[in-house]
């Protein structure tokens, strides 16, 4: 059988990998980067890092407005599809690479399985919220890495082709974690310790082109006196620039800007934080995985489990529920087996060998 997956973004390399290892063990995979993210620090790395093999096809789409973005990936991938004519085309997450994957694929009758189909934030002003449902509805496969995933499907009408899997994501944290341990520096090159500093990421739309909101959280940061490792995002230092802010993060005292880090120094940071602040879906994630308590920089999650075991906070763009959420969020429940057994990857490539 023949697959073409397309990726394009760092979480869809994280999430691929392992699914990528299974299927070449039986398959044929053709490997189709978007080049959404096109720089090396944040596409390349992962690549090296994680072992994923050399894209077949690198479309180097770069950046770009939304519809732009996703126009020049569906001639590019319809270009490809045509040429390598496969027998199923595999997506992931919520990106525009995802979208237009799972577009171009079923225009051309071709059947589209989604990784992490299901999750929901519940707002069409977000961009990644469209993608997903649009891909969720045209998708022959339904990979749900949760119950409450399931359960927004068949809300939406979908009964057919959902399959409850587990999460992918959790399936590469468990499998680089030992990795990460033996070849990360990144804590003795900042020369920090185990709950001696909180981890920061930032680059969603709402939190970096609005103005009033980037301005929020750059002052809730620099108000508090924890020590905040804040790997930064290309796209939020153009904004921080645009709007005079970056000097102001840049000269705090407590607040230490890195460029940003591949996968592995990224779980080393996530495990070894006291908190995370974040507006990134994956991170939410991988810290409630490492059991580090999350304030997370917005008004909903797709991951809503994570608030519901008491790990994760929502703070939104609100300098004082930031502020308060740093000095006194704590954990008050226990974790589920919510997120499955790291074995999601397998039960992939087994259902789509069965059906």
């Amino acid at each position: 059988m023949k697959i073409v997956s397309i990726v394009g973004a760092r979480p869809q390399f994280i999430k691929a990998v392992l699914v990528s290892r299974e299927l070449r063990k039986s398959h044929e995979e053709v490997l189709v980067h978007t080049g959404q993210h096109y720089d090396m620090e944040l596409s390349k790395i992962f690549f090296d890092e994680l072992g994923i093999p050399k894209p077949d096809y690198n479309l180097e789409v770069g950046s770009g407005t939304h519809a732009r973005q996703t126009a020049k990936m569906m001639i590019a991938i319809e270009d490809t599809l045509i040429a390598e004519k496969p027998d199923l085309v595999l997506v992931y997450g919520d990106t525009n690479s995802t979208l237009a994957g799972a577009l171009a694929a079923v225009k051309l009758h071709i059947s589209v399985a989604h990784v992490e189909a299901g999750p929901r934030m519940f707002d069409k002003n977000i961009p990644e919220e469209i993608n997903r449902v649009l891909t969720d509805h045209v998708s022959s496969f339904l990979f749900a890495p949760t119950q409450t995933a399931v359960d927004n499907l068949e809300r939406e009408g979908i009964n057919n082709g959902i399959y409850l899997i587990g999460d992918v994501m959790l399936d590469s944290f468990l499998q680089f974690s030992e990795v990460a341990k033996r070849n990360s520096r990144i804590l003795r090159e900042l020369t920090l310790g185990k709950g001696e500093y909180l981890l920061a990421t930032v680059h969603r739309a709402r939190n970096t082109e609005i103005e009033e909101n980037l301005k929020i959280v750059v002052e809730a940061f620099c108000s508090t006196d924890e020590t905040i490792v804040f790997p930064i995002h290309p796209r939020t230092v153009k904004y921080l620039k645009q709007y005079r802010l970056y000097g102001q993060l840049r000269d705090a005292a407590n607040i230490i800007l890195i460029s940003p880090v591949g996968y592995l120094d990224s779980i080393i940071l996530t495990r070894n934080a006291r908190k995370v602040l974040t507006d990134s879906g994956g991170l939410q994630k991988e810290a409630y995985f490492s059991k580090v308590p999350c304030i997370t920089l917005d008004e909903a999650t797709g991951s809503p489990e994570t608030v519901e075991d008491g790990w994760n906070i929502l703070v939104g763009s609100n300098k004082g529920k930031i502020v308060e959420a740093v000095r006194h969020f704590k954990p008050e429940g226990n974790q589920r087996n919510v997120f499955g057994d790291g074995k999601a990857s397998e039960r992939i490539v087994k259902l789509i060998e069965e059906k």
